[in-house]
């Protein structure tokens, strides 16, 4: 890795122009590239974004996995590829400070992927819902006992050194984005580390938690997607 690594961040956006100004606007001025993968948005998303500074992609079909590969293509188009890519929500429940937390232990050379844990660190109150809370338990319990990955969540917050993400292969288009990174991570053999993330109440409405279809999506996706790798 360089001396001075060179670092990107990807935020799949839907609908989050009155968010995503604030998270660009607190990213760290280390980071080279800010790739706003807007997700199909029918409100400003991308105008907003371009207008704070950030490089816009599209990807009409909708999905978090998705759009995440549609930024990674876009940075694979760079003549110099980045050291490490940093994933952050763009409804501003991070704190986009934290990645400075969050890629000291890539920088040390300790671990290839972090995750910001939520479960370790401060969540402001109603910041997640019951069923968020509850399937971060079962997937994380069900790696731990059926493939002998410990996490603590499966928080979106997280840096990973970009030839190992591109080693991993990534497929999944929706839900199980998270869960298969941490799963192939595991079984590729990574070091992989978490560290105490805080989270807030996002701006507008939750893509997941937010109707009981997103609920039940998420849940069966991820589970489905843990058997899939076991």
């Amino acid at each position: 890795m360089r001396k001075v690594p060179i670092i990107d961040v990807i935020i799949p956006a839907y609908n989050e122009e009155k968010s995503i100004p604030k998270v660009i606007a607190e990213i760290p001025s280390l980071v080279r590239h800010i790739v706003v993968a807007n997700n199909n948005s029918s409100d400003r998303t991308s105008e907003v974004a371009a207008a704070a500074g950030a490089q816009v992609v599209f990807e009409p079909q909708k999905g978090y996995g998705k759009a995440c590969l549609t930024a990674m293509d876009w940075i694979k188009k760079q003549a110099i590829q980045p050291d490490i890519v940093v994933f952050l929500d763009g409804d501003y429940s991070d704190y986009p400070e934290e990645l400075l937390d969050l890629i000291q232990p890539i920088l040390e050379g300790k671990a290839e992927m972090v995750i910001g844990s939520r479960a370790l660190g401060e969540r402001e109150s109603g910041s997640m819902t019951l069923p968020q809370v509850f399937g971060n338990w079962l997937a994380t319990t069900m790696m731990r006992y059926m493939q002998g990955a410990k996490f603590s969540d499966l928080g979106p917050f997280r840096a990973i050194v970009w030839r190992d993400l591109l080693n991993l292969k990534m497929v999944d288009q929706n839900f199980g984005w998270t869960i298969e990174m941490q799963i192939k991570a595991h079984k590729a053999g990574l070091r992989y580390t978490e560290v105490p993330v805080n989270y807030r109440k996002r701006i507008g409405v939750s893509k997941v938690s937010g109707t009981v279809k997103g609920v039940f999506g998420a849940g069966y996706k991820i589970i489905f997607t843990i058997f899939k790798y076991w």
